[in-house]
């Protein structure tokens, strides 16, 4: 079990990073986070001894997670979430424009936004995230290039952080 501890451990950090933006909210994404990991732990005898350990724990959290809002539609942000972020920056309009970035991933599909955070943030290659998703690269590539697209024209009718008016799209 210790051999077993050590190399989970080190997931957990990124594992709550995916969980939180997937789900806007500390306590429920610590909460997907141990559900996830408790159910690693189950299925460990039964897992491919030559897979990707990091793409395994990733998608049991995503299919946790997909079980669990099967139905619902997305979280509003926590204000804690946010304070988080406006506690980490210097910049006291931080939070603003975190709260378009939230929002502009909220307002993805589920598998877009998927594969935008595991790539963009996880830093996942393509093949990696594919494992995850259980579907082929060019999925990856394809979701990701909309995903990618979509984030650009949401945040540029977003309101910008300094002057809360809508920015013009040249």
């Amino acid at each position: 079990m210790d051999d077993l501890a050590a190399l989970i451990e080190p997931q957990i950090p990124a594992l709550r990073r995916y969980a939180v933006a997937l789900l806007r909210e500390r306590e429920a994404a610590d909460d997907l986070v141990q559900d996830a990991l408790e159910r690693a732990i189950r299925a460990w005898p039964q897992r491919r001894r030559d897979g990707d350990l990091r793409a395994w724990l990733f998608a049991i959290l995503r299919n946790r997670y997909l079980e669990g809002v099967r139905g619902r539609r997305g979280v509003e942000v926590g204000p804690e979430l946010l304070d988080d972020v406006a506690d980490a920056s210097a910049d006291p309009g931080a939070a603003l424009g975190v709260r378009d970035v939230l929002d502009g991933l909220a307002g993805l599909p589920e598998d877009q936004r998927s594969v935008l955070l595991l790539v963009a943030v996880e830093d996942m290659s393509y093949a990696e995230a594919a494992a995850v998703l259980a579907v082929p690269v060019g999925t990856v590539m394809s979701r990701l290039s909309r995903a990618r697209g979509r984030m650009r024209a949401f945040l540029d009718l977003a309101p910008t952080v300094v002057t809360g008016h809508l920015r013009r799209v040249k």
